[in-house]
This record gives C-alpha cells, structure tokens and sequence, in this order.
C-alpha cells in the first residue's frame, strides 16, 4: 500500500517553503496564518524533523526543507500539468445550444464571435427550435426559451428581459394616424404561429378588449417572416423590442403606442445540472447574461428617450 504524508500539509509547506512566509502561503491558499502554521507543525510531526527555523524576525528552511522544497514542487507541477490534460482531454469541447430560431438569427449569431473569443477550444453547435424544453429531450446542452419556470430535472439561468409591443415602419405613420388602439381597425395586423403574445391579449391590456380590426390580418409560421413583413411596411406585429432595438434606434422602425399594453417577459438558459458539459454551460451562461445586460441597457437608453414609465 503506498503510503503518502498529509497532502494539505504538503500543500501548505510547499507554499509557505516558497514564499519563506506563512503569512504570503496562508493569502495564496484562502486560509489563515495559523492553518498554514499548524499544517505546517503536522508535517514537521509526520517526518520527525524541522523544515523551518522560525525567529521572531526571520523564517528560514532547513537542510531538510530545502531538500524537500525541490522535491515537492516539481511534483505539484506535474501533477497540476497533468491534471489540466485530463479535464482538456477527458471533458466535452462542444456545445450544443438549442434557440428560436429569429432570437438566432437576430440576436445570438451576431454576438457569438465575442464567445469564440474567450473560449476558442469550444465547438459550438447551434440548432434552432420553438418546441417547449422537456426532461425527456436531450438534443442540446443548452436550451434557450422565452419562459419563465423550468421544468423537473433543468437548471434555469435568466439572462434578459424582453418586452413585447406593436411595432411597424416609421413610414406608416405617415400614410394613416396611430395614436390610439382604435386606429388598428384601419390597419393589417400581422400575427405569426409562434408569437407568446396574441392581438386579443394586447388589446385587453391595453383597455380596449373586444376590438377586431376591420382590415386585413397577415399570418405567419415564424416570428422572422412576420419581423421581415413588418420591415417592408405590411403592417404592424407584437415582436420583442430587443429583436429590433438597433432598427429602433436608428428609426426604421416605431413603437407607435408606447409602453401601452407593453408584456415583459424572461428569457433563459435551461440545462441539465448532470450534465457532462457543464462547465462549458456556466461559461456560456455568463457571457450570454453579459449580452443581456448589454441589451437590456440599449433597450433601456432607447425607452426613456422616448419618455417612457414603465
């Protein structure tokens, strides 16, 4: 049986040995002077011999701790070099990432670069989906949607706040008013199978249920192609502002009733706290909150240039 000292001991001398301080070991290790002093005593008790020559001024290491320091700290630094190649060859390098598919193409495609740069050694692997996250999927690693409770067996991580409201091209203003809910009726509303926001709920929060539009109404499969209908001046869709922030911003685009009606809403990562990749998801995590905040704060400058109180 191989028979080893007490390795926070040796940890703890190897340490104080190179510093030739307790005090500088104890701030390296998160620990206090005296754990170091006494891991250092256990040590010193283990071999039957003194490592340091300890004076009220001075700290030295004996023949046998300077024997030992040699030793000690080529063998810390390989089994620190080869602990770091068994997590770079034994755990996961690719991420698998499942989101909608216009929060991909208008949101995270755009800001993946910065990942890449932070974590180049990870492969990404980005799918897009609307389909509700389930303990029985397992086709990602992590799975961005915009709810708000995860369900059994997932990790929830919020990273952005959305708010949704009507929004069409500054030039239909211009053709017809749009001051008040009632001015829909002279307009196409355009809806799209995947909004988390119907017409018939806006117009309820907004004080006004019960009004149908006596115009058209354009429907859609996907949020991308009612976004794109929007942008060529078709009419007007409930759409997520930070989607379209920077068309705001730039006044392509308007927010022809304000915060009236306004729905905010979370979006999240969801993951599998067993999973074999978590560390790459925390990584992920951060720097998908970091995009968020960023966001958020367009979003936010944008809002109160307009006067808005939400």
């Amino acid at each position: 049986m191989r028979k080893l000292p007490p390795l926070n001991a040796v940890r703890a001398f190897e340490a104080a040995a190179r510093h030739v301080s307790f005090t500088k070991a104890a701030e390296e290790l998160c620990v206090t002077h005296g754990a170091v002093s006494r891991q250092v005593a256990r040590l010193e008790e283990y071999f039957g011999t003194k490592l340091f020559r300890r004076t009220p001024s001075q700290l030295t290491l004996t023949d046998a701790g300077q024997l030992y320091l040699t030793e000690v700290t080529a063998l810390l630094d390989r089994l620190a070099l080869v602990s770091m190649h068994m997590i770079e060859t034994a755990t996961p390098t690719a991420l698998r990432i499942s989101a909608p598919p216009t929060f991909t193409m208008r949101w995270l495609i755009g800001r993946l670069s910065t990942f890449q740069k932070k974590r180049p050694e990870v492969e990404l692997r980005v799918t897009t989906s609307v389909a509700p996250i389930s303990s029985t999927e397992f086709g990602f690693d992590v799975g961005i949607r915009g709810v708000t409770s995860p369900p059994s067996g997932w990790q929830r991580t919020p990273f952005m706040t959305e708010f949704i409201a009507p929004v069409c091209h500054v030039d239909l203003l211009e053709r017809s008013a749009l001051t008040t809910p009632d001015d829909l009726r002279s307009h196409t509303l355009i809806t799209y199978l995947t909004e988390p926001y119907d017409w018939g709920s806006w117009f309820e929060h907004a004080g006004t249920p019960g009004l149908s539009p006596t115009q058209s109404i354009l429907r859609f499969e996907q949020m991308y192609f009612a976004l794109h209908a929007v942008q060529e001046r078709m009419g007007i869709a409930l759409l997520p502002l930070f989607l379209v922030i920077d068309d705001l911003i730039e006044r392509r685009l308007c927010v022809p009733f304000g915060p009236l009606g306004l729905r905010r809403r979370e979006y999240g990562a969801f993951y599998r706290t067993d999973s074999e990749a978590l560390h790459l998801i925390g990584s992920f995590c951060e720097w998908l909150r970091e995009g968020g905040r960023d966001t958020e704060k367009s979003t936010d400058e944008w809002a109160r240039a307009q006067g808005w109180q939400f």
